[in-house]
């Protein structure tokens, strides 16, 4: 089976922007080499949103990457720079990642928004608009020599 995550979060402020854009290659960089970490793609969305779609070798995987190193670091400022997010989880059994409207809908009905310190209006229920559904960007594993 493989475990796969998805992640929506919406940038509250421009000036919170150079910040997110330095600690998302930071993460990028440490998603890359996470032990069991299969495939994963980043959407830019519209309106400083941004989800991530990640596919993971198991539950266990995924939370020994999210809770160690870089992104370890950036989950604090999260609840700050964000006004919006959300994550949902499940598994399934290939390692194809699903697209971004499965994504969205597993998100609406089966996510949960995160914490944030100054929440939009839509975020506990997750009213936000459909995302792009082209333009994502691939993460793929590091090449283990």
């Amino acid at each position: 089976m493989t475990y796969v995550s998805i992640t929506r979060l919406r940038i509250r402020s421009l000036r919170f922007m150079p910040q997110f854009l330095v600690h998302t290659m930071w993460t990028g960089r440490q998603i890359k080499r996470a032990d069991g970490f299969i495939d994963g793609s980043l959407l830019a969305d519209r309106k400083r949103t941004f989800w991530t779609a990640s596919l993971w070798r198991d539950q266990a995987a995924m939370r020994a990457y999210i809770t160690s190193g870089a992104h370890l670091k950036a989950m604090p400022k999260l609840l700050v720079w964000c006004d919006e997010a959300s994550i949902v989880h499940w598994t399934q059994a290939h390692a194809i990642a699903p697209d971004w409207m499965e994504a969205d809908r597993r998100m609406r009905t089966e996510g949960r928004p995160s914490k944030v310190l100054n929440p939009s209006p839509n975020h506990h229920d997750l009213a936000y608009d459909a995302p792009r559904t082209s333009g994502a960007v691939p993460i793929n594993p590091a090449k283990v020599a």
